[in-house]
């Protein structure tokens, strides 16, 4: 990763500590752990929550074939059209909460697996829910849901709509991260 892209990153935390979360990307131990838990040879169609500087784009980039369609969602303009330039495949879109929206757009009916890195718990209740019910709508029966959290404080949010399939430990992030492996339950 390059010394601009920490400097943005850590410029938009001190503008947006409640929307950013951490003080430097996400490592690519965190990233690698991510993308290895998608079965990525039965993926048509991908969202990642959260892309920032492309710590886990990259990952998401190396493991997608051609017709793979992928959404990204950053809020933050100067890191969007960042990430418009280098993955220029890609879809890029500002508002996460939005997501089935941006969907219909790009004439997407439903996503197989969605990745973020979103700080769920620094946002407000109303927040935290739209995103989640978004995410639900967004996936089809059985879609993965993959996201790393700081604390374990999504836990019962999630498993309302979530089968947890695992919870791994990502040690060496700089904050040590949680990484939530959810399915999508059939009915609710």
């Amino acid at each position: 990763m390059k010394l601009n892209e920490y400097l943005l990153f850590l410029q938009s935390f001190i503008h947006s500590p409640k929307n950013v979360g951490s003080v430097i990307p996400s490592s690519q131990f965190l990233a690698t752990k991510m993308v290895k838990q998608a079965p990525w040879n039965e993926i048509k169609a991908v969202a990642e929550l959260g892309s920032g500087t492309g710590a886990i784009t990259r990952f998401i980039n190396a493991q997608v074939s051609e017709p793979t369609k992928v959404l990204l969602f950053e809020m933050n303009e100067t890191m969007r059209n960042n990430l418009q330039t280098e993955y220029p495949d890609f879809s890029c879109h500002p508002n996460a909460a939005q997501l089935v929206e941006a969907m219909k757009k790009e004439h997407i009916h439903q996503l197989d697996c969605i990745f973020s890195g979103l700080p769920f718990f620094n946002f407000e209740r109303e927040l935290r829910d739209t995103l989640v019910e978004q995410i639900y709508k967004a996936l089809k029966p059985g879609g993965l849901f993959i996201a790393f959290q700081y604390s374990l404080q999504m836990k019962k949010q999630l498993s309302e709509k979530f089968i947890i399939e695992k919870i791994d430990l990502a040690p060496f992030n700089i904050p040590p991260a949680f990484v939530y492996v959810c399915r999508k339950k059939e009915t609710i």
